[in-house]
This record gives C-alpha cells, structure tokens and sequence, in this order.
C-alpha cells in the first residue's frame, strides 16, 4: 500500500490530513479494496517518520466516517469503497411527502458533487429516529434534521427530551435544524426554519381583503393524524380570526355529506380533506372563488395546477439554504419565507 501513499513534506496540508486524503483517493481509483488490510500505526509512522500521534488521528478520522474499521487483534481494513463526496450528509425527514421531497430534492442539486446524501425517514418516530441517529452516530460530517415526532395519543411536538439528549451529543457545528426551530438547545449553528404560528397569521392577515367578503372561516385542524401537525398552526389561525372579528370554526376533518353554505372559507392541511371538499363543492355546484372559497396549507405543483389558493413557507429556498450554509461554512439562523399565493379557488 505504501507505493501508493503520498506525503508531502512542504504542502501546508497537515500531515493527517494527506494520510486521509491518499487512502480515500486510493480507494476511489480502486488501489485500495473492501476488506483489504492497511498497516498498523506504528508500521505507517515508521515507514513514513511520522509520529504515532499523526497516524492516529488520520486513522481516527477514518474509521469515525466508516472509511476503515478497526478488528481486535487482527488489524485496520478498509470498510467501503463508497466515497463518491469529501462531505457526508445524513438527511432525517420526518414524513415522505411532496414537499418534504421538494426541500429534499433542492438541497441535493444545491450541494451537487461536493456532497454526498443519504437520506433517512423516521415517520414522526422517536424511537425509529433514536435508534436511527446511533447506528449513525460519528459516521457523518453534518446532519440534517426536521425535528417532528407524535406522542402516544398521536399529538405534534418538536421535541422530546430524549431527542434533545442524543441531539447534544452531536457536535454543534455538525448539527442542521431544518423547518422547525422550537427548541431547548442553545447555541445552535445552523438553523433554517418556518414560525408555524406566526406564518400562518401573517399570511391570512396578508389576504384580509378578500378573506373578510366571507360569512365564515372553517378550518380544517386533524387533531389525531398518523403524522400529526403543530399545534403553532392553529394558535396562528386563532389569532388572526379573533384579532379581526372573524366567525369561525376548527373542525378535525371534511366528513361525508358535511353542510357547506355559500359565502364560506375553508382551510385544509391534510390533502385528503382538500379533495373531498373540491370534490362535495362540484357536487353541490358551487364555484370556488365566488361562491366558497378554498385555501390549503403547503404548497405543491397540483395545487397550482388547480388554482387552488395556499398559504406556504418556500420549500425549494429551505433546502438551498441549508446546502449554502453548509459549502459555504456559514453559521445563523434564517427563518424561510412563507406567504399567502393568491389564486382562482380565493
């Protein structure tokens, strides 16, 4: 393996730093295989003078990012031969979703080639995230999460406290809080995030002029959900309606048959309820945006298709963010616009 091996005594490189970058740059032009054993430490800081301290640390680095692993005994092997990125990304969602996938999507054509992504789904689970994040533990140079997870009764929260505890343990500048900020760790590096409450009462305020024209404002809140929701969003929407004098209603899902009157609004977060209101107001014969008026939460490419109104945090600026921050070692926290996107269904 030696022959191989370059150490350059005048490059401002670190000495570590070259043993990681010729045993990963080996390994991608196939010099190095899986399972192939490399020398020990004390034989690569003889053969090359270095101090035993130097090897250490490259091997060290090496087998945290799973390049190499250790065998009692026996000796360092090589552990893979996927190193297609000098930067390794875990990217935790919480839901498979369209526009979950769209923050996905533009944050890997952001990083491009510099990066490589495995993506994780842990389903709101925080015993599938837990044990997730462990097996994953110090195998990575950044994680990405979307910190949502359902209680026993199927309620929202951010966090848990054992989420928090195994969070702690990443170190700060690895750590990326993506679309929800509500948290207890302090001092966090990267932070890109929606104000669930705040968002929502700001959008519907930016569309009080048409909002207003309606007898009522119906919203749709699913109280229990597979993937529940924050509650945040329906402080906002309480705000916003008491604020300005609105009648309303929170009801947890469009049931068969439901009673719908000319002159109301609705406002739909799961897709499901979307459909079956569009499709009770077609059979009713009512015209949306004149006769009810529709507006549904998260935008996605249907939905503009349709015409129908949303109010929505902008997705695709969410994952660009994150992968900005991460090329560019940035440090912050920038909250992601979200806006009312007036169309025909308002």
């Amino acid at each position: 393996m030696f022959e191989f091996i370059n150490i350059d005594e005048d490059s401002r490189i670190p000495k570590y730093q070259q043993i990681v970058n010729s045993i990963i740059s080996n390994i991608e032009v196939g010099n190095l295989v899986i399972d192939q054993r490399i020398p020990s430490i004390n034989k690569f800081s003889e053969e090359f003078y270095l101090s035993r301290d130097t090897v250490e640390k490259a091997y060290g680095i090496l087998k945290e990012r799973k390049i190499i692993s250790a065998i009692r005994g026996k000796g360092f092997y090589i552990n893979t031969t996927k190193l297609i990125s000098k930067t390794n990304i875990l990217f935790f969602i919480n839901k498979l979703s369209s526009y979950k996938l769209r923050i996905y999507n533009s944050f890997i054509n952001c990083v491009g080639h510099n990066c490589h992504t495995d993506l994780v789904i842990y389903h709101c689970d925080e015993t599938l995230f837990l044990n997730l994040l462990e097996k994953h533990q110090s195998s990575y140079d950044y994680y990405v999460i979307m910190p949502h997870f359902k209680t026993e009764n199927l309620k929202h929260t951010s966090y848990t406290q054992n989420v928090i505890t195994a969070l702690k343990k990443i170190p700060r500048e690895k750590l990326v809080i993506l679309d929800n900020k509500k948290s207890t760790i302090k001092g966090l590096d990267i932070e890109i995030y929606q104000d669930f409450e705040n968002d929502i009462y700001n959008a519907l305020k930016e569309g009080f002029t048409k909002i207003k024209e309606y007898k009522k404002v119906i919203l749709f809140y699913p109280e229990k959900a597979v993937y529940p929701y924050p509650r945040r969003i329906l402080h906002g929407f309480t705000k916003f309606c008491v604020e300005f004098n609105l009648d309303f209603e929170i009801l947890n899902e469009v049931i068969d048959d439901m009673i719908i009157k000319k002159g109301d609004l609705f406002i739909t977060i799961e897709e499901s309820d979307l459909v079956s209101l569009v499709n009770q107001a077609k059979e009713d014969e009512f015209i949306l945006g004149k006769d009810i008026g529709i507006i549904s939460y998260n935008d996605t490419p249907l939905k503009d298709l349709l015409g129908i109104t949303v109010v929505s945090t902008d997705f695709k600026v969410m994952g660009e963010t994150a992968a900005d921050m991460i090329l560019n070692n940035k440090k912050g926290s920038y909250k992601v616009p979200f806006n009312l996107i007036e169309r025909d269904s308002l």
